[in-house]
């Protein structure tokens, strides 16, 4: 694969370059089947050269890093973008990520801001809230950070996602913990006011369908589960059940083909009321949420 795409002759104008080189690489991006190209050719080229999207007319062709061809190669390989710059942003923040830490995806935004609407409505002086299966620590910031008073516990069985978590967290008002999340924080039993999670819930037998970037580079544990995928979010149910007071509520994230399945598993039986699940921006069903029956 070349690293290299040498230009054709001077601009007469002195900042026009990296323009015509995002535009190369937009198309290059696009023909490696990269779902975002153009966002991502900026993105990498806004990386390489130190300013943010919206400045790359600035740079000036004396300036143009030739490194940039070779942030596009990886890209073209399907190499996640947020693996290439270190970075992913989520809602308001900015989070360090990496090899062997799902990345957080633009959906679940929705998902946190479902909860933090939930946690608001609570009339709960200092909310407590778990996540489960925290993964870079995404979901726990964002709570943490846009429900102010709240004391947020985050769960992380995977050693190397525990890394990236800790960077994240540190000197925020998270608690990280390593631990299972089927088994975690029993001292926190018939307490907690909101239990969130985005768990792995793919399908064994969708493997072959899922995209380069997640298949190959998202750790293995953070995306599949079982036959059915459910398997986490079975255990889940149990976790929070155990997890939450009484009106406390869970939020789960799930598959799209998952809407109708998710919400049954949240049952009269099993302890819960007013399951339901809701859509993402794009109106397909991304979450699951009940509440911890009265007794």
């Amino acid at each position: 694969m070349t690293v290299a795409a040498p230009s054709g002759g001077h601009s007469p104008n002195p900042r026009t370059l990296l323009l015509g080189e995002v535009a190369r690489a937009t198309q290059r991006l696009a023909d490696a089947g990269v779902p975002s190209p153009r966002f991502d050719a900026e993105e990498l080229a806004a990386f390489v050269h130190g300013v943010r999207r919206g400045e790359l007319h600035t740079v000036a062709d004396a300036d143009f890093d030739a490194r940039y061809w070779e942030v596009v190669a990886r890209r073209e390989a399907r190499e996640p973008l947020q693996h290439i710059t270190g970075r992913a942003f989520f809602r308001f923040l900015e989070l360090q990520v990496g090899p062997g830490v799902f990345v957080p995806r633009p959906e679940t935004e929705s998902v946190v801001g479902w909860a933090i609407d939930a946690v608001r409505a609570m009339d709960v002086v200092e909310p407590l809230i778990v996540d489960l299966c925290t993964g870079s620590g995404a979901i726990a910031l964002a709570l943490a950070q846009e429900v102010p008073r709240s004391r947020v516990h985050a769960v992380e069985l995977d050693e190397t996602a525990l890394g990236w978590a800790r960077k994240n967290v540190e000197g925020s008002r998270v608690v990280l913990h390593h631990g299972d999340a089927l088994t975690a924080l029993p001292e926190l039993d018939g307490q907690v006011d909101l239990v969130i999670s985005n768990p792995p819930y793919i399908p064994l037998t969708e493997w072959e369908y899922v995209a380069p970037e997640a298949r190959d580079h998202d750790p293995q544990l953070a995306l599949f589960s079982g036959e059915d995928g459910l398997d986490a979010i079975r255990g889940l149910e149990r976790t929070a059940h155990r997890l939450l007071r009484p009106g406390g509520v869970v939020v789960v994230e799930h598959a799209d083909t998952q809407g109708g399945q998710v919400p049954w598993l949240f049952t009269e039986e099993r302890g819960w009321a007013d399951a339901a699940d809701h859509p993402d921006l794009n109106n397909r069903p991304r979450f699951a949420t009940a509440r911890r029956a009265l007794p």
